[in-house]
């Protein structure tokens, strides 16, 4: 082959990768990981993810106690120490931490820099707030994409605080403006919202709430890490974090958090559709896992708002039932309970009934000896919840079944959240970036978006030979499980441990066997989604949840520990994968 022409401009260099960490996954981490992440290895941007759908309620009532908060406090305290270090090692910072309040929050900043003596260049996003387009709700926020965010840092913001965005936002923001990709960059940004979905979380990337955990040195795991990106211009990743800290990444980790709170093969946001069908992780050393080769699509033409409500008050009370006869102490105090409320006049519109069997049989303490039945009541007035179900429990504790005593008496009844989606178009919201010289951009709608799909279904794997011998068993030694909430509906993501495993979890946890397996999911739509790349399957329960986690209508109201207790169902395996 021939050399190049004497005198031919070499190609250029590749563009250093952008080391993007997290430093919170939720409003109430760890609040020492700011520093532990500024501190403990070379980072440019650090991110930090304080809003969720109950967050989101939960500000709402701070902003009518008090219009000027409605942000997330804990991000102002850990500045005041993190501040000057992140300005030492020109590391910005980007968080989502404004909740309702995002420019209350900027001011905030500002005036803690001066407080401080530093010079600090602050920005901030704005135009999420739909609260006057959905009447009656407490908080109505449409989900922003990074375009905003990327705006402020190309402007030069060293701190960026922004309202309701996308989770993935706050990594694909920085990796446009440092990368100056485009809006029609749908692969690099894709790759850049599968790299910000796996960070979002925090520690949960790094062996937190991980299902394999015992494959792992448990010293590792007592305080784990938080992780970081290293972005490179092809929108491909490597997930890792600080040398030195605790956890583990693994691709195991990292498929964890990939199913986590995930729908179908699309997964969709306001900067770009990206195709998790096509995400291929490989273990790239030690605490180092590489994503790449995953694909990109217009994003849909409309946004997703999330609208808060108050939905009344909620009550509950737990009888302790110890011994033998549980049911038939269960029968009369919910018929003497029943009764008391249908005298007192003023019976709640809702009542629900919960008997969990913890008890076991000769049990060696008395805990152990004991069921637990839970009364839940929920009404838009307070006094049905309150007086009226305190009076009739407190009432029956002479005259009710053997060992009669509960947890904790009723109170008055706590106000309740619900969550509900909506979807508008991308142009009916006012995105603004709120530059540090206070210049207001408007953001525009991307440019092409493509309505969502539903990918047709991979082929399956070639199913394992007929005949081999099975032994009864816990799905869970060969399959890892995280499960999640996406407002009324759960999400359990289920992936096989090992190549061999595969064809046997593809073929036999079907959208039907998981409904026999989870009898609570019998009477709803179950959808599965298959992602070969990843070993993987995804399920989809529609309604599980109720009204959101905010309405508490569940035992586990976020189903954290579904899918926990999937890998605890016994099925026949093949004894070849055991």
């Amino acid at each position: 082959m021939p050399g190049a022409p004497t005198g031919a401009t070499p190609p250029a260099a590749p563009a250093a990768p952008l080391r993007i960490g997290n430093a919170s996954g939720f409003y109430g981490d760890r609040f020492d990981a700011m520093r532990e992440m500024l501190t403990g290895g070379p980072l440019d941007v650090l991110t930090g993810d304080y809003l969720a759908e109950l967050t989101m309620l939960i500000l709402g009532r701070d902003r009518l106690k008090d219009p000027s908060r409605g942000y997330a406090k804990t991000f102002l305290r850990q500045l005041e120490e993190c501040l000057g270090p992140a300005l030492d090692r020109g590391v910005r910072i980007v968080a989502n931490a404004g909740g309702l309040n995002p420019a209350g929050l900027a001011d905030a900043v500002r005036e803690l820099a001066g407080r401080l003596g530093l010079a600090a260049r602050v920005a901030h996003v704005e135009g999420d707030d739909l609260a006057a387009r959905f009447p009656g709700t407490l908080a109505a926020h449409a989900y922003l994409g990074g375009e905003g965010v990327a705006a402020c840092l190309r402007a030069g913001a060293d701190i960026v605080v922004t309202g309701r965005v996308t989770d993935a936002a706050l990594v694909t923001g920085p990796a446009a403006a440092h990368f100056g990709w485009g809006r029609e960059d749908h692969d690099r940004l894709a790759g850049a919202v599968v790299a910000g979905h796996v960070l979002e979380c925090g520690t949960q990337a790094t062996g937190g709430n991980y299902a394999l955990f015992t494959d792992h040195d448990p010293r590792l795991l007592r305080r784990p890490g938080f992780p970081l990106a290293e972005v490179h211009e092809d929108g491909s990743c490597v997930v890792t974090k600080h040398e030195g800290t605790g956890g583990v990444v693994t691709t195991g980790t990292v498929t964890a958090q990939l199913l986590y709170e995930t729908g179908g093969a699309r997964y969709a946001g306001p900067d770009v559709t990206a195709r998790l069908d096509t995400v291929r992780l490989s273990q790239d050393g030690p605490d180092r896992v590489r994503v790449e080769g995953v694909r990109g699509e217009p994003p849909p033409p409309t946004l997703k708002v999330g609208l808060n409500a108050l939905g009344g008050f909620r009550n509950e009370v737990v009888f302790v039932l110890t011994g033998l006869g549980v049911e038939e102490k269960a029968a009369l105090v919910r018929e003497q309970m029943e009764a008391a409320l249908d005298t007192a006049g003023a019976r709640p519109a809702e009542v629900r009934w919960d008997l969990a069997r913890t008890d076991h049989a000769d049990a060696a303490s008395e805990e152990t000896a004991s069921a637990l039945l839970r009364l839940v009541v929920r009404d838009r007035d307070q006094e049905a919840v309150g007086r009226a179900l305190s009076g009739a429990a407190v009432e029956l504790a002479l005259g009710s079944y053997p060992g009669f005593h509960v947890l904790a008496p009723p109170g008055r009844g706590t106000p309740y959240g619900v969550f509900e989606a909506a979807y508008v178009p991308q142009d009916a919201v006012g995105h603004v970036a709120v530059l540090p010289d206070g210049r207001r951009v408007t953001v525009p709608p991307p440019g092409a978006v493509r309505a969502l799909e539903d990918v047709p279904g991979p082929p399956p794997p070639p199913p394992p030979a007929p005949g081999a011998p099975v032994r009864r068993a816990p799905l869970g030694l060969v399959a890892g499980a995280r499960s999640g909430d996406k407002g009324g509906d759960a999400n359990v993501g289920v992936w096989a441990r090992t190549e061999d495993a595969w064809p046997w979890l593809a073929h036999t946890l079907t959208a039907d066997r998981l409904r026999a397996l989870l009898p609570e999911t019998a009477g709803l739509r179950v959808v599965r989604h298959v992602l070969p790349n990843l070993r993987a399957l995804n399920f989809v329960v529609e309604g599980l949840l109720g009204e959101g986690v905010a309405a508490q209508a569940r035992f586990d109201p976020q189903a954290k520990g579904l899918g926990e207790w999937l890998r605890a169902r016994h099925l026949d395996i093949p004894e070849a994968l055991l």
